[in-house]
């Protein structure tokens, strides 16, 4: 009987009947739009029903493909979607499974059509907001299907696409359906995000021609749309935006993993655009975690070929400039220590030339590949250091700096078998990470942001023989002083007749900078001093030189300072005219053409016309008589330098005298600027090169009673010549005295020191006082009796 019933049309359940007739005899005609509203009526008037509806679709459905009845398939996925966009009720969820019981049907069909037919139902399903959650619901199988529709390989280059872009329609909706719904599985656990990540990846690379714009798409023409790359780049970036703080790992790690897998990082191109989606499309508070994690990479990678570290610092570099300001997180010094660390190993690959690898053994080195490598290490330490404030910008210098090795004050560090050249090397890898951290470097108090933890080992660097060296420590001290963007006008030496056509930035030296200068302002001078008489300084050398003597007279002069910048320019000019120092022509010659370039300008500065008129008369001279003597002729390509240098005088000098005079007349301290400029020497040299067993020695001793030894700059003038006179006596009594003497002069020094020392011991320990009161020795003198504690007396209302 009820196989009768089934048979027999009027007898079938109402919903059946409806059903049935959305459907046409001839597919073409389409969905019979009078019978489905009639079948969306009765849905939304009998839930209950509506999952028996849906169960009975499937079912059609499932025949008409097995038939191969693709038309009345459209219109029963036609049905579905239309039923599930007016169906908002408790019951819809069991009409969902049978929805998605469809869906999976079409998608495992071989058919492409049907494939898209199925993502496409999907989609819409994915953009509705369900009215009850779900508890049971998984979307595992639509992750997977639909992530090997983005790797199709069909024949047919267009259906390809369109079935490319179908998978990544799909996994975008995958995501919209679950990244906000607690109950479902969570999509960001490795399993989902080692399928949806590569999957993106894979058709993103395929537009790698085609460069992001700007940090979120412009809108894009209809055939842009087309594109899988630019459908995976906006499926891309809403994932990551759709991120919270901890499932960035889980998303950026399948990145990490398919740059490694297809060795991308070594173009850099497509690693780089990667990385930009990501620090672009992420919240802005967790760009951090990424440049942790790139950190990490690098580590993971020591052992790695250079151009794969290089890659990945490139990547960092990249990342580093789109990250906001502070974001690098609360480890800074750790990102700088991992940079360092890899420079520092990056060195020690290139000495040794080789290194072990676990997997292919013995790996050779490429020298030029670990140079580019250590050069994006420093790109990237300075932008870092770029999105730091001032201050944590202050202590990076200072951790730098420490990790310098500097004989006598920073241990030389282990080294591979490098030795000395390693160190050498170290040396100036690191101070070109320093030239790149203090790049715009501006702080309104220089005193507190440039501690003489940083400055005395920095300046220590001015004394070596390394000409390489040397110059960098030149431009670091031109970019901590240049705090208003004047050194480009100073960057080539030169003879002005007019210096207000530079336009330059001059503000009022403040109350720290004068500190700063009376602190630091004599181991400036001495430093200028003595870089000036290497005989291995250059062009460039002169021209940092030229720089920091304008940039202190910009940024750091007072009265003191302008008078004391005068002295080391005539001093200069005193240097090369001294035949005690051996110089050669064109550093006689460059040190000449310095000093005057460096009056030039100071006079104007100072606004005196004496001096100005003196100085261009000098000038004048020069350019007559004598033009090896001015900048234009030495510091150019091929410098027109005489063999020998007469001996100057006269109207070719800048007379000391002459300046003192009318200096004098506008108010300046005679005193000092009549007083020659005496370099010091201090401990500092200890830690560099030596001219002398006798000045090392000087330098560690005291004679009568006076300390050669010394830091601090000395105020008086006079103080000063009586210095340099006791120096050259200690120098000449060591280089000449015999051994003896020297010997039991040490030793009566020793004596008179320990001597000394127990005078000071007998004033400051004494006995502890006695209540017993004192003792008269033999000798008539007073001395305090120490009377054990348990003999002490003591009052009564001591004692309770």
């Amino acid at each position: 009987m009820t196989g009768v019933c089934g048979c027999c049309g009027a007898l079938r359940p109402r919903y059946k009947r409806l059903v049935d007739n959305i459907f046409p005899e001839d597919p073409e005609d389409g969905l019979v739009k009078a019978n489905m509203e009639k079948l969306t009526f009765y849905a939304l008037s009998a839930p209950e029903k509506l999952d028996r509806i849906g169960a009975y679709l499937s079912e059609r459905l499932s025949r008409d493909v097995a038939r191969h009845r693709y038309g009345y398939v459209c219109i029963a996925m036609e049905a579905l979607d239309q039923l599930l966009m007016a169906c908002h009720c408790q019951s819809i969820n069991l009409f969902v499974e049978s929805f998605l019981k469809m869906v999976r049907k079409l998608l495992e069909a071989d058919k492409p059509n049907l494939q898209i037919l199925g993502t496409n139902s999907f989609v819409k399903f994915a953009n509705i907001e369900e009215d009850t959650p779900s508890y049971h619901r998984s979307y595992d199988f639509f992750v997977s299907r639909f992530s090997e529709m983005c790797h199709s390989n069909y024949e047919d280059p267009d259906i390809r696409t369109k079935i490319r872009m179908a998978g990544i329609k799909g996994l975008q909706g995958v995501v919209r359906k679950t990244v906000n719904d607690e109950l479902q599985a969570n999509i960001w656990d490795p399993q989902h995000m080692d399928k949806i990540v590569p999957s993106l990846l894979f058709n993103l690379q395929s537009g790698e021609g085609t460069e992001s714009r700007s940090p979120s798409p412009l809108q894009a023409s209809e055939k842009e749309r087309e594109s899988p790359a630019k459908l995976t780049e906006r499926c891309f970036r809403e994932l990551l935006g759709r991120a919270a703080y901890g499932n960035i790992k889980n998303a950026v790690t399948p990145v990490l993993m398919h740059l490694d897998n297809h060795s991308l990082w070594e173009g850099k191109t497509f690693a780089v655009r990667c990385f930009k989606i990501i620090m672009y499309s992420i919240q802005s508070q967790h760009s951090h975690l990424v440049i942790q994690q790139l950190l990490g990479h690098v580590d993971a990678n020591s052992k790695s070929s250079a151009t794969v570290r290089a890659g990945i610092v490139e990547v960092l570099l990249e990342a580093a400039g789109i990250a906001a300001s502070g974001s690098v997180g609360p480890t800074v010094l750790e990102v700088f220590n991992t940079l360092l660390r890899h420079l520092r190993l990056s060195v020690d690959y290139e000495l040794t030339g080789s290194y072990n690898c676990t997997n292919i053994g013995t790996k050779i080195i490429k020298e030029h590949e670990e140079r580019q490598l250590q050069e994006a290490v420093i790109r990237t330490i300075g932008s870092f250091a770029n999105t730091l404030p001032t201050y944590q910008r202050s202590e990076v210098m200072l951790f730098i700096m420490g990790k310098i090795p500097i004989p006598g004050m920073h241990p030389m560090l282990p080294s591979t078998g490098s030795g000395p050249e390693g160190n050498r090397m170290i040396q100036v890898m690191l101070l070109k990470s320093l030239r790149q951290v203090t790049c715009g470097f501006q702080t309104t108090n220089m005193l507190t942001a440039l501690p003489n933890s940083f400055l005395d080992p920095l300046l220590s660097f001015a004394l070596l023989e390394d000409a390489e060296i040397r110059l960098l420590v030149l431009e670091i001290l031109v970019s901590l002083i240049d705090r208003h963007n004047n050194l480009p006008k100073f960057s080539t030496i030169f003879i002005i007749s007019d210096i207000s056509v530079l336009k330059l930035k001059v503000d009022k030296c403040s109350r720290q900078d004068n500190l700063f200068m009376k602190k630091h302002a004599q181991h400036l001078y001495r430093h200028i001093y003595l870089c000036s008489k290497e005989q291995s300084s250059v062009q460039p050398h002169f021209e940092k030189l030229y720089s920091l003597l304008a940039l202190i007279s910009m940024e750091l002069a007072n009265e003191e300072v302008v008078v004391d910048l005068i002295r080391v320019a005539l001093a200069l000019q005193d240097l090369a005219l001294s035949s005690e120092e051996m110089l050669p022509v064109y550093s006689r010659c460059a040190v000449h053409a310095l000093s005057s370039a460096y009056l030039n300008l100071i006079s104007q500065l100072t606004t005196v016309p004496a001096f100005c008129q003196h100085v261009h008369e000098v000038i004048e001279m020069r350019q007559k008589e004598s033009p090896c003597l001015l900048p234009e002729d030495v510091f150019i390509e091929n410098p027109k330098i005489p063999k020998t240098l007469e001996k100057l005088e006269g109207e070719l000098l800048f007379q000391q005298a002459k300046i003192t005079e009318v200096l004098g007349g506008s108010g300046y301290n005679t005193e000092r600027l009549a007083t020659p400029y005496v370099p010091q020497f201090t401990d500092e040299d200890r830690l560099s090169k030596r001219k002398s067993v006798g000045e090392t020695i000087s330098l560690q001793v005291e004679l009568n009673g006076v300390k050669v030894c010394v830091y601090s700059p000395v105020d008086s003038v006079g103080m000063e010549e009586q210095e340099k006179e006791h120096r050259r006596q200690v120098v000449e009594k060591f280089q000449k005295a015999p051994f003896e003497e020297i010997a039991a002069h040490c030793g009566a020094r020793a004596t008179m020191l320990q001597s000394k020392l127990n005078q000071i011991f007998e004033i400051t320990i004494r006995p502890p006082p006695s209540p017993s009161g004192t003792i008269t020795s033999s000798y008539g003198q007073t001395q305090s009796r120490s009377v054990p504690v348990y003999e002490m007396k003591f009052p009564d209302l001591c004692v309770y």
